[in-house]
């Protein structure tokens, strides 16, 4: 491919864009990293089509931490969860018909100590043991009892101590800045149910906070406020993840294009779009020996970008052949 050719899709869609073609079919196509949907439940989704449609790894935001510890590993999606939910007694989302006894762990104690039923250090240790890669706490004042921010600030720093990040399911007025003055890592959503103020983006962007976007399960008012508070986070630098809340509604398994092209109209475009996409997410690399692979032409403007993404597959990249490297 020519340079100019190579700099024109490296602008659409970031420096690990790359032309190629597989080895097998012959087919044309670019290849870039492998994709990530950072909030899915698998015990609510079938999982096959995933890697079909683009996605090769998930982020699993709440699920039974012994049914997940005792999944296979090594196929394709890769999964790293959080395990069971951490929620106030009687907090969201207990009793809900989709999130059976063992997704949840209701904390009672305050205890940093090991062992203690009920306890903050013994729910980061279930997990922990299990083999999650994230905390989950649940934040969600409209349905509910919630942490107060002194156990809350215990939940963090235990997970720290773990070397866990949290991400919280923020809901209710007051909610997001309760998650901030934690020092929760990230969100399970885009604040939807109330404005971000300036002063709240701005601390979140300062200490990294990640926010997975899901913004394609809202309707009305809430999609409208979720669209324009990541927006706002977007344009003044923080960090965005892709994320659908995969099992919420009956949706196809793989990557959603209609959350793409919300992303896109938040101001996501382009490589910060890859980029969404590409962040491995609490873990540090992405899933090694697969690249998501898009056939056919590359777009041609960055307006083509969300749709084009969308017919993405995953393929091994040794099956991959680099036509910069002819």
């Amino acid at each position: 491919m020519p340079h100019a050719d190579l700099s024109a899709l490296h602008e659409l869609l970031g420096p690990d864009a790359r032309p190629c073609r597989r080895a097998v079919t012959g087919e044309r196509g670019t290849a870039l990293p492998a994709f990530t949907d950072h909030h899915v439940h698998t015990h609510l989704i079938d999982e096959a089509p995933l890697s079909r449609h683009g996605i090769a790894a998930v982020v699993d935001l709440g699920g039974d931490p012994i049914a997940l510890a005792r999944r296979p590993g090594g196929g394709f999606p890769a999964v790293a969860y959080a395990g069971a939910f951490l929620t106030a007694p009687g907090g969201y989302p207990v009793g809900r018909s989709w999130a059976p006894p063992e997704t949840t762990h209701e904390i009672t104690n305050i205890s940093l100590d090991a062992g203690v039923p009920g306890g903050v250090a013994t729910a980061i240790d279930e997990q922990h043991t299990c083999g999650a890669s994230v905390i989950k706490v649940a934040l969600n004042f409209s349905s509910g009892p919630v942490f107060d921010l002194e156990t809350l600030q215990a939940i963090v720093a235990s997970a720290h101590a773990r070397g866990l990040p949290v991400v919280a399911h923020v809901e209710g007025e007051g909610m997001l800045r309760r998650a901030l003055d934690a020092g929760v890592d990230a969100l399970a959503h885009t604040p939807f149910s109330e404005w971000a103020d300036p002063a709240s983006i701005a601390r979140a962007r300062a200490m990294g906070q990640r926010w997975i976007s899901t913004l394609s399960i809202h309707d009305g008012p809430d999609r409208e406020r979720a669209t324009i508070n990541l927006t706002t986070f977007a344009a003044a630098g923080g960090r965005v993840l892709y994320g659908t809340d995969l099992g919420n509604g009956d949706r196809a398994s793989g990557i959603q294009p209609d959350e793409l092209a919300s992303l896109d109209s938040a101001g996501v475009r382009g490589p910060a779009l890859v980029a969404a996409l590409a962040d491995p997410w609490p873990l540090r690399e992405a899933p090694h020996g697969v690249a998501s692979f898009v056939a056919g032409e590359a777009p041609g403007s960055v307006d083509e970008v969300p749709a084009w993404l969308a017919g993405a597959t995953v393929v091994p990249t040794e099956e991959l052949i680099h036509d910069d490297h002819r």
